[in-house]
């Protein structure tokens, strides 16, 4: 079963896409470019401003909010400021990819066989220490610059766990327990090419992508003209494209933080199976980064169990609030509920297997 390729000069291995269409994908990159593109970047700078302006001039000002109100600034703004280096990052390294790597690059250096070809992906992580939300923007540009919709999907869940800086990072906070180690690489290689695998088995991959995304492919395998000037147009494109979401999932994380407290959550951990589900929710929840979140979840090792920790540090680098706010620029909602419930089973049964056996 064949999954269809993007490439740069606009064919694929199956394509439905004519002249026409590309030129309509055209058009409509044009009109996002310019009136558009100006209203986008104001009302996110705009959001991000206002957050700051809040949290700096009400105490100084005399004024008080509701600590409620308080918190969900506070770790909106955390949650912005923690992600955006990384979304920059991820963006810089589709740009490298899509338009100064040479044409063919991948498919001279990965094996052609589907489960290799794979397996091979998803340790590309571990050459782009990128955290889980910029890795979204360069898996679109993987996508663009010919991966198939289900290599995509691997490179997306396996590259937050599967690098340096992660393994770096749960080495130091977890480094009288090799088993968190051990489990969460293990694990995340599996789920991600478990997820993969599965896909690849789909009739139609490019029917998982929302029609905006294929149409930006389309446009970028239009384009034309110095590599500088198709850099920053990408580099326009993608940033319109990606900051809205990454503020509203901030905005969303900040607020079911402030919802729903922690202690509701603390007080399952005592128990083997409620503490790998409730681990799971904070992870989906708090939307820390895959590089320091072993330091985040060491406080909570004295609660909860091995296998709590070790489906936290697999399930929250590939889904949560935030994550899955930037996926939806890409994946359609349907194949995001699809890929979150099969990664929250396969991470919940590592959680408990790990309980079983440790």
């Amino acid at each position: 079963m064949s999954s269809t390729r993007f490439t740069l000069d606009g064919h694929g291995d199956h394509t439905d896409h004519d002249e026409n269409t590309g030129h309509e994908g055209h058009t409509h990159s044009a009109s996002v470019t310019g009136r558009q593109l100006l209203v986008r970047i104001a009302v996110g700078v705009g959001v991000v401003a206002l957050l700051f302006a809040v949290r700096a001039l009400i105490p100084g000002l005399g004024w008080s909010l509701p600590n409620r109100m308080q918190d969900f600034i506070t770790l909106s703004i955390s949650v912005i400021v923690e992600s955006l280096p990384f979304v920059l990052l991820g963006i810089v390294l589709a740009v490298i990819v899509q338009v100064w790597l040479p044409a063919g690059f991948f498919d001279r250096i990965l094996p052609k066989n589907p489960v290799a070809r794979r397996a091979c992906i998803s340790l590309i992580g571990m050459l782009l220490p990128v955290c889980e939300c910029g890795n979204v923007p360069l898996a679109r540009g993987l996508i663009i610059r010919g991966f198939t919709v289900p290599e995509s999907l691997t490179f997306l869940l396996a590259a937050p766990i599967l690098n340096p800086i992660t393994i770096i990072t749960t080495q130091q906070a977890f480094g009288g327990d090799p088993i968190v180690l051990i489990a969460r690489l293990v694990g995340g290689f599996v789920i991600a090419n478990t997820i993969g695998w599965l896909y690849s088995k789909h009739s139609d991959p490019d029917a998982l992508l929302t029609p905006g995304f294929v149409r930006e492919c389309a446009v970028a395998h239009d384009e034309s003209g110095p590599r500088l000037v198709r850099s920053l147009a990408m580099f326009v494109r993608e940033t319109t494209g990606i900051m809205p979401a990454l503020i509203i999932g901030s905005l969303v994380a900040g607020g079911i933080q402030t919802i729903v407290p922690r202690d509701v959550l603390v007080a399952l951990g005592s128990n083997p199976v409620w503490s790998v589900l409730a681990l799971m929710a904070l992870a989906f929840v708090v939307s820390v980064c895959s590089n320091v979140d072993a330091f985040f979840i060491l406080s909570f090792g004295g609660i909860f169990s091995t296998g709590a920790i070790v489906s936290f540090l697999t399930f929250g680098p590939m889904i949560d609030v935030k994550m899955l706010a930037l996926m939806r620029t890409t994946f359609t909602t349907k194949t995001l509920l699809q890929v979150s419930l099969l990664v929250g089973l396969m991470a919940a049964a590592l959680g408990l297997a790990v309980n079983v056996l440790v």
